[in-house]
């Protein structure tokens, strides 16, 4: 069964054209939630998909954890995506 995985909002950098803020929360399990930008979403799709189901990456001291930045280098939004263990 796949988990439940929420992407928070840790930090924006510069100014974010989508509006995104600090401690912003989404819970992620099949379909794009509404109010998170594309392009941001895009870029989680991967990460999200490990920690749905089951998977790690060994370079996170928390297993059920990690953290991707929206494509935007000028202006990165940083979400930290976490395993919702039931």
């Amino acid at each position: 069964m796949p988990y439940k995985v929420r992407a928070t909002v840790v930090s924006v950098g510069g100014h974010c054209g989508n509006g995104h803020q600090v401690s912003q929360s989404y819970d992620l399990e099949g379909l794009t939630p509404a109010g998170i930008c594309i392009n941001a979403f895009s870029t989680i799709i991967p990460t999200f998909r490990v920690l749905r189901f089951g998977g790690e990456f060994p370079w996170e001291e928390d297993k059920g954890t990690a953290r991707v930045a929206c494509p935007d280098a000028k202006n990165p939004v940083v979400f930290e995506l976490r395993r919702i263990e039931a």
